[in-house]
């Protein structure tokens, strides 16, 4: 069998998926007037970024942008994050990652940020593979696919040329 890259979302319906998000954000957050996103490092806040300027343009919430730095390889390392605790405690944080995958990176930055009390807890992938090791969701998804196990997907963030791709 031939392994060739197969585009699953373009640049277009990436856009709109981070769109789609953002009104969903601002809908569970419609009370508030600040809401933290803490995105994973590289992708996930590549994600994060996207998902701020998004969640501005549609809505008056005020959007802190949070990376959350997560060993892939050793989760349980110590989690560490460009904001003291103090400033995301008793707010609506919402945790997200580009792909979700076993659900582990996910699932150890859930727990971080459970260390403090929060308003309110979301989290958001840009797409949900099904395949979890954990009982782990995300409350906001872009896309789900139901792929094999040697199958991956990959989210590639480039200026004017954003995609995800199974592999």
């Amino acid at each position: 069998m031939e392994h060739s890259n197969t585009i699953i979302l373009d640049k277009k319906q990436i856009a709109h998926k981070i769109k789609r998000i953002a009104y969903q954000v601002y809908e569970t957050n419609v009370e508030e007037e600040e809401v933290i996103i803490a995105g994973i490092q590289n992708n996930g806040f590549e994600f994060a970024k996207k998902l701020k300027k998004a969640v501005e343009s549609v809505s008056p919430l005020h959007v802190t942008l949070c990376e959350v730095i997560i060993d892939k390889k050793k989760p349980t390392n110590p989690i560490r994050t460009s904001l003291e605790p103090s400033e995301y405690t008793n707010k609506s944080l919402l945790l997200v990652d580009d792909v979700l995958h076993s659900g582990t990176t996910l699932i150890y930055g859930v727990k971080h940020f459970l260390e403090v009390p929060l308003k309110q807890f979301k989290t958001a992938v840009l797409v949900d593979r099904n395949h979890k090791k954990y009982p782990v969701k995300a409350d906001f998804k872009g896309i789900s696919l139901s792929t094999s196990l040697n199958e991956n997907i990959s989210v590639i963030f480039e200026k004017n040329n954003d995609r995800a791709i199974l592999e």
